[in-house]
């Protein structure tokens, strides 16, 4: 008899947590299926609680709707939070720089309140800082709601910023403290006594940056391209630009410009938004988007730029 119990409670036993770890085990399957299948490389758990400490402003959303896109009214509420002009600009903060923000505060405090010190920069808000001595690139991410500078509360920022850094994900800065810089722009880290803020080393558009809307696609979707660290308007691109991997090569034309081979860039809206159609045959893969110059205003400016890495995750298979 005592057998009996003992066979029965260990087999009820082992059954409970059998049906617990085959739950464990899909879990994460889904988990990875959804990200695998996301529009970005890095991601949390798609909620995000942000407050800024000058105005008080609170975003606490979750950042999908319920068919699994892009929540608009959460962006609309983070965009306040970061005093973003949503209408002016037409578009929102950018998504990249939320879900990255969303995957390192999860990694180093999953929930916490993030507290935002600056968020987006006008153009004049940005020289002024500057003309005050204030640690503010003349091309700063900022100006295109691509930054953040936050901290999260008992949270190391030195810490922070070296997890951060090994990714080799975006731009990050450390100048004491707990705050840090995130941006979304191209992969590099500072502290203050490499900070050339003020060396003009982005004059010229010497560092001018190009940025897809996305990092995962699928073949014959629509891309947007955007320029930031822009110091001057005023150059040209050419209308076809080149999608390229060491292996393969497609091309593609910007759309809405007629028949001009070369497209003028002559404000910051204007190089906001970029458009063009992935090729239907494209095979899977990671590439890179390549735009030439045609009209370059400075000999110091490159004569092309390549965008941040993408994934083709559907198209023409070998």
């Amino acid at each position: 008899m005592n057998i009996y119990i003992k066979t029965s409670l260990l087999a009820s036993y082992y059954l409970r947590n059998i049906s617990f770890l085959l739950i464990l085990m899909f879990l994460p399957i889904q988990i990875h299926a959804e990200v695998k299948d996301s529009r970005f490389f890095l991601m949390g758990d798609g909620k995000i609680h942000i407050r800024n400490a000058k105005t008080g402003k609170e975003a606490n959303v979750i950042l999908f709707n319920n068919q699994g896109q892009l929540n608009s009214s959460a962006f609309e509420r983070i965009d306040e939070v970061f005093n973003f002009p949503t209408k002016d600009k037409s578009e929102h903060i950018s998504p990249r720089l939320i879900f990255m923000l969303d995957y390192f505060s999860d990694l180093v405090a999953p929930g916490r309140l993030i507290i935002l010190e600056s968020g987006y920069r006008s153009p004049d808000y940005n020289i002024k800082i500057r003309n005050r001595g204030a640690n503010a690139a003349k091309t700063s991410t900022h100006i295109d709601g691509l930054a953040l500078d936050f901290h999260i509360e008992g949270v190391n920022g030195k810490k922070l910023w070296e997890i951060i850094k090994e990714h080799e994900c975006c731009g990050v800065g450390h100048y004491g403290g707990d705050t840090i810089h995130l941006d979304a722009a191209r992969p590099r880290f500072w502290e203050a006594a490499t900070s050339k803020v003020h060396t003009g080393e982005s004059d010229y558009n010497r560092k001018i940056y190009l940025s897809t809307d996305y990092d995962r696609y699928n073949a014959g979707e629509s891309v947007r391209l955007s320029f930031s660290s822009v110091s001057e308007f005023g150059f040209g691109i050419k209308r076809e630009v080149s999608i390229t991997n060491s292996l393969h090569s497609d091309s593609a034309i910007i759309k809405n410009h007629g028949d001009k081979d070369c497209i003028m860039i002559n404000d910051r809206k204007s190089s906001r938004f970029i458009h063009f159609a992935l090729p239907d045959g494209m095979k899977v893969g990671r590439y890179k988007i390549r735009v030439d110059f045609c009209e370059r205003p400075f000999e110091q400016m490159p004569v092309q730029v390549h965008s941040n890495e993408i994934e083709i995750l559907s198209g023409k298979k070998d």
